[in-house]
């Protein structure tokens, strides 16, 4: 992974943990969550306090995260929002917790000036023993606090500072007083400055998790079903309508065309569709380059294209497909026959825009292996995992795209790859040319809907 750390591709955006006030205070902390602490002076943090420099020395990653399924978390400044979440278990988990720093933000800037604070993701289920358990977790609720209890103690004394308001003859009341008075010591002034987070809840409908080989589960959708990524046969029986793997690749079509979920890329507005399925296409004949032992040490689209002519004989299926699509978008070739069983099916979409399009992307990233920019995007964990088995020329490569093409404007990039322009009136669509299949017009889906015009 080397190539990935270097370029701040792998633990960037970490944030850094070296003064010993932060490190004592992180401790406190540590040990106030799970009894243990750390003998490390240095160490990164990503957005849940997470540091894979502790996980390390505890030889456990998921300290943070007992069972992987109650995220724990340790905030020492409110800059931890921007990092990324790392041993992430579910897919939902980062945006909870950059939403719960948001929105308590000024209040866990006051609070963790003087103190860390430590908090959980709290649901339903504490240890997961089959798949089933998981889908039990239906509503996350975020709780949090500082070491010192001062949130708590603040709560404690805006009820004392009412009942002094409300009651008769409280001017009187010695012990009432002194108690506020000792309260305060510790939280300061609540009434000019309140210290209190809200509370925070969210539906947990559609997810996916690491756990047992890697689960999509869909519940907010008009046709509810769970995708397993390490085969059905890995997760049992669900409490859900339908149970699809990876490998049904017609039962996944069909469900993100029933549900509304995936687009076709030619299709989609506001977007160089042209320009997503030649770089699909460079990134197929790269991964084949780089199994025949070729250096793409500073390859360009120039060097791409002289490989693939080289290699043409080895060039995949999802290359050829690719290409007959894009010469069909850019002029007016035949119609791609691209149906669901089709090696290149999947690289031809994208999440439609729905709610949980970034958990639609994921799956579609998982379906499309060879298109890696999209998977480095989607998926991290997919692709830390692949990019362990590549050959090194195809690390290389892949680690110095990304460098230079996407860490200079992510939010570009990601907004070229899956923004969505407001709906303006269709265009009549022309379809498969006259004469095309029945069946195959059934097959393809979303395809249906594609005019020629774009």
């Amino acid at each position: 992974m080397k190539h990935l750390i270097e370029r701040g591709l792998m633990f960037g955006n970490l944030v850094p943990v070296r003064a010993p006030v932060l490190v004592e205070r992180y401790n406190r902390a540590l040990k106030h969550l799970t009894g243990k602490t750390t003998t490390l002076e240095d160490f990164h943090v990503d957005i849940s306090g997470y540091s894979p420099e502790i996980g390390a020395e505890l030889g456990d990653p998921l300290y943070l995260n007992h069972h992987g399924v109650n995220r724990q978390f340790i905030l020492l400044t409110t800059e931890q929002k921007r990092a990324p979440l790392l041993e992430a278990q579910f897919s939902t988990c980062r945006g909870i917790l950059r939403q719960f720093i948001e929105r308590n933000e000024a209040q866990l800037f006051a609070l963790t000036a003087k103190d860390a604070v430590a908090g959980e993701l709290v649901n339903s289920v504490f240890r997961a023993e089959t798949a089933a358990d998981l889908l039990e977790i239906r509503r996350i609720t975020v709780e949090a606090d500082t070491t010192a209890g001062t949130v708590r103690t603040a709560e404690r004394l805006g009820k004392l500072v009412d009942r002094f308001r409300r009651e008769d003859g409280a001017w009187h009341d010695d012990v009432l007083i002194a108690e506020m008075i000792g309260l305060a010591r510790e939280t300061g002034d609540i009434i000019r400055n309140p210290v209190r987070l809200e509370a925070m809840t969210f539906e947990q409908e559609n997810f996916w998790t690491a756990r047992f080989g890697g689960l999509y589960v869909f519940r907010g959708v008009a046709e509810p079903a769970a995708i397993a990524a390490g085969g059905r046969t890995a997760i049992g029986s669900l409490p859900i309508t339908k149970t699809l793997d990876l490998r049904d690749r017609t039962g996944l079509a069909t469900f993100l065309q029933r549900n509304g979920l995936a687009e076709p890329i030619v299709k989609a507005r506001g977007i160089d569709a042209s320009g997503i399925l030649r770089q699909k296409m460079d990134f197929v004949v790269a991964a084949t380059a780089a199994d025949r032992g070729e250096d793409l040490t500073g390859a360009t689209r120039t060097d791409l294209r002289r490989l693939g002519r080289r290699h043409a004989e080895n060039l995949p299926e999802e290359y050829k497909a690719l290409a007959a699509l894009l010469r069909w978008a850019e002029a007016g070739g035949p119609w791609p026959r691209i149906d669901s069983d089709h090696p290149a099916y999947f690289y031809t979409l994208r999440a439609a825009n729905v709610p949980d399009a970034d958990l639609v992307n994921r799956l579609l990233a998982e379906l499309s292996p060879l298109d890696v920019r999209q998977l480095f995007i989607c998926h991290k964990e997919g692709f830390y995992a692949a990019y362990a088995g590549w050959p090194e020329a195809k690390q290389r490569y892949v680690a110095e795209f990304l460098e230079t093409e996407y860490q200079i404007d992510k939010a570009g990039t990601r907004g070229a790859l899956f923004g969505h322009e407001p709906a303006m009136e269709e265009p009549q669509d022309t379809g498969p040319p006259a004469g095309a299949p029945e069946d195959l017009v059934r097959r393809v889906g979303p395809w249906g809907a594609v005019g020629r015009g774009r």
